[in-house]
């Protein structure tokens, strides 16, 4: 359904240009889930938002349905805002405080002149609220007056109300306390099941993401350096950066104890960055070669790619 080419971010900033996004490149089937992981800075939500022009792509191709959307016109792309939807991190800021529920929901309807008469919005709104868990007596409450589980719910019903066939979901779970994120996750991964989505997920939790996807991309300030099926990834990571994120989530079981791989060093600018692998002053296997020439992302087995020339 959907394939990214060599898709550039740059910013202009006073001390140079920041690469955000530099020659990512990966691809979805129709039905699936790609989770991106990585730390904070490191370009997912960047990605992401360069994938539906939220932000103007440096340069690359992103290839919907065998098209590049790249080259879309305004009215193209307003087109196209039916088929690909987002789900955003916050579910608070997202949501306009002056509009009730119906209307917040019924607003794409009503924008993209799906359903022209009243009566029918509303009553396609209360089967999204249904769909997605929300109770009809909700209908005229406003976003302050709800936790933060049903704001989520708002968000995504909202995104369904176009009947999208892709969803990029922007952290829709970590502002959420830890029983309501299941809740939110299990929903989605009924409403994929039962309407036939294709997700991106970004995230920062490695469970909730090997949870969720069929497979993961690894980033680090900009370059993906790992992707591979989720299992295979959890099983048998190759990138050094790889096995200190997986090193680091937690084990729910008191006397376990699970080795810690330590990340030293600094990390490099995004600004101007240095040829060679940008993680390589981080790395405890790093040779001459990783600080001269940039890894390559490169297939070994099982659809496991890694950018590393150790």
């Amino acid at each position: 359904m959907l394939e990214v080419k060599q898709l550039k971010k740059y910013f202009n900033t006073p001390k140079g240009i920041l690469h955000a996004v530099d020659d990512v490149n990966f691809s979805i089937e129709k039905g699936k889930t790609l989770g991106i992981v990585g730390e904070s800075g490191c370009g997912k939500s960047t990605t992401g938002r360069a994938i539906l022009r939220l932000l103007e792509a440096t340069d690359g191709e992103v290839i919907f349905e065998g098209k590049n959307i790249l080259d879309y016109s305004k009215k193209e792309i307003r087109d196209l805002r039916r088929d690909m939807q987002i789900i955003f991190q916050d579910p608070f800021a997202s949501l306009n405080p002056r509009k009730t529920v119906s209307e917040i929901i019924g607003e794409p309807l009503r924008l993209h002149k799906i359903i022209k008469d009243k009566g029918e919005r509303e009553k396609r709104v209360l089967e999204l609220m249904e769909t997605v868990g929300l109770s009809e007596r909700l209908v005229n409450t406003y976003p302050h007056e709800l936790d933060g589980g049903r704001r989520q719910r708002i968000g995504i019903a909202r995104a369904l109300a176009l009947n999208p066939k892709f969803i990029l979901c922007d952290e829709p779970v970590s502002a959420l306390d830890v029983s309501i994120q299941a809740q939110i996750l299990n929903l989605l991964k009924t409403l994929q099941k039962d309407l036939g989505l294709t997700y991106i997920f970004i995230t920062h939790d490695l469970s909730v993401v090997n949870y969720f996807s069929d497979e993961i991309a690894v980033m680090y300030l900009g370059k993906v350096v790992e992707k591979a099926p989720s299992a295979e990834l959890f099983d048998n990571p190759k990138h050094p950066y790889t096995k200190a994120l997986l090193s680091a989530i937690p084990i729910p079981s008191i006397g376990k104890k699970k080795e810690r791989i330590i990340i030293k060093g600094e990390i490099t600018s995004p600004i101007n960055p240095k040829p060679g692998c940008r993680f390589a002053p981080r790395c405890e296997y790093a040779k001459d070669v990783c600080f001269k020439e940039q890894p390559i992302l490169k297939e070994l087995d099982n659809n496991h790619e890694v950018a590393c020339h150790i």
